[in-house]
């Protein structure tokens, strides 16, 4: 019988779910996307080739699978070609062919952007640490019922209509409250012409043919971007992206009934990053905190952005268990902890009344004011990067991941020793 997976962020984003998704790719039959835009960069490593996908689901390299976009994703019609020409260029075979769109994706378009990037710059010390690439606008044309959808490309003369109305509403926020240029409705259309006789093709009733596919019982593996503790009910908000991250979003954003979700892996960095504005509880601001950056590589595949460092944080993943349901952990990067002689652990907080939790309050203003209580364990000075076995690392490395799951409550599924798809550790395989 098929089993679907779905891999989800289980911290702040950025916690290597583009190779997961990659490594569980060959089980499947296709790969969906179901929430984000292009501010989420998911990077791959095959053969010591990196290739870093944004919108395109991390499946588009094993080339017999078709790979889907559902309607829970806003897609930036230049983004997602330069992407396609990209793959193209590195001689990925037959990407338009096998790309699958749902007409019901809101589109990214310039008025998007222009705006995203005008209220940051007008927020100063306030600012949220968006990426600037329109994404939270795409999402407020979605709720807001005026969105222009990847559908509508099939019909652009019956644009202009509704980009007239659009336009107005932009225009008065970008020149009377940010003092920003006014966005023209030609230049808008010149995008959109140039843009739609490529992206008409790969338009497809997604939720049909995933169904179908399920149907037949073949597998399917759904694809999350960003992380839990970024989403925008159950984040750390306003601090947060601009749509839901959690696994139940994958049943609206691909058009699946939740009976179909058969498990739930939650990606998680053996330490915490966070990438923007918002509270970090385990934050280091020391040389340890420095180390982990610069042998993690701590910089965004997509916006080049520093990621800020800290110690594990149980008591955030144990909220992000329980939003998510999440039957397995994969725990990445753990060789980034090699050569640390005292590891920390957050096992809960003090809260300012003086009480404590072990589990990530809800509100922002109450999870700045937390101090972490902290569980020490001793390190390991082997390496472990591109250990294959569970047997093969260092014993203390085998408790500090044994500390987690008890702490948690979760298993351990699959432990990741380095960038590429075999350095890999499987304990539980998610379709088996």
């Amino acid at each position: 019988m098929a089993k679907n997976v779905v891999v989800i962020g289980a911290q702040w984003g950025d916690e290597g779910k583009g190779k997961i998704v990659d490594w569980l790719a060959e089980e499947t039959a296709g790969v969906v996307r179901f929430q984000g835009g292009h501010n989420a960069g998911h990077t791959l490593v095959v053969g010591g080739k990196k290739t870093i996908l944004r919108l395109i689901p991390s499946g588009i390299l094993h080339e017999k699978l078709d790979c889907f976009i559902g309607s829970g994703v806003v897609v930036s019609p230049e983004a997602l070609l330069g992407e396609i020409d990209e793959l193209n260029a590195a001689g990925v075979k037959n990407v338009e062919g096998r790309l699958k769109i749902a007409p019901t994706c809101p589109l990214i378009l310039p008025y998007h952007i222009a705006l995203d990037q005008a209220r940051e710059a007008s927020r100063g010390k306030g600012k949220i640490g968006t990426t600037g690439r329109g994404i939270g606008p795409a999402y407020e044309d979605k709720v807001a019922r005026r969105a222009i959808r990847v559908g509508d490309l099939l019909n652009p003369e019956k644009i202009p209509e509704k980009l007239e109305t659009i336009l107005a509403y932009y225009n008065v926020q970008l020149q009377h409250l940010h003092g920003a240029e006014p966005v023209k409705a030609e230049d808008v259309m010149a995008v959109i012409e140039k843009v739609a006789p490529r992206i008409t093709p790969m338009i497809t009733d997604v939720s049909r043919v995933l169904n179908e596919k399920n149907q037949n019982d073949e597998q399917l593996l759904f694809e999350g971007a960003q992380g839990t503790l970024l989403d925008i009910d159950y984040g750390t908000y306003p601090f947060v992206t601009s749509s839901n991250c959690l696994a139940g979003a994958a049943s609206a954003g691909a058009g699946v009934g939740p009976q179909m979700l058969n498990y739930v892996l939650g990606i998680v960095k053996a330490y915490t990053t966070r990438v923007g504005s918002g509270p970090f509880p385990t934050e280091l601001s020391c040389e340890i905190g420095a180390g982990l950056a610069e042998r993690g590589h701590e910089f965004g595949s997509v916006t080049g952005r520093a990621r800020r460092c800290g110690w594990f944080d149980a008591a955030a993943m144990k909220r992000s268990i329980q939003v998510n349901g999440i039957s397995g952990m994969c725990i990445t990067k753990l060789d980034v902890m090699d050569g640390i002689e005292e590891i920390k652990i957050c096992v809960g907080y003090e809260l300012p009344d003086g009480s404590k939790t072990d589990i990530l309050p809800c509100g922002t203003d109450l999870v700045a004011q937390c101090k972490p209580v902290f569980e020490s364990m001793p390190g390991w000075s082997e390496s472990t990067f591109g250990v294959k076995e569970y047997d093969a690392l260092p014993d203390n490395a085998k408790a500090y991941l044994k500390r987690i799951e008890e702490i948690c409550g979760a298993p351990v599924a699959i432990v990741s020793t380095g960038p590429d798809r075999e350095e890999t550790i499987v304990l539980h395989h998610p379709f088996a």
